[in-house]
């Protein structure tokens, strides 16, 4: 049940992310945040706020304080990690 709930959020994030790329806006839902990810090609992704409390999601943000401190290429946060590790990592937050 776990896993399935995990693919399902998975599903969720790579939606918002699909649908974020998709359209030439950069309004962002309330409740939400943008993140950048990936290692060479960066992709927006939107997740909600609450994750930002979540120790794993933190561990995601402590790489990319390490990385970029508060200078982000991206012009918003980035997050310096392969794109199917973050989506491992938001899956297991539903």
């Amino acid at each position: 049940m776990a896993l399935v709930r995990g693919l399902l959020g998975a599903k969720r994030i790579i939606g918002l992310s699909v649908a974020a790329t998709s359209k030439k806006t950069v309004s962002v839902p309330k409740g939400f945040l943008a993140v950048y990810v990936g290692e060479s090609q960066k992709k927006r992704y939107l997740v909600p706020v609450s994750y930002l409390n979540q120790p794993s999601f933190q561990d995601l943000l402590g790489k990319s304080e390490e990385e970029f401190g508060f200078n982000h290429p991206m012009g918003g946060l980035t997050i310096p990690c392969p794109e199917d590790t973050f989506i491992s990592v938001t899956s297991q937050l539903q």
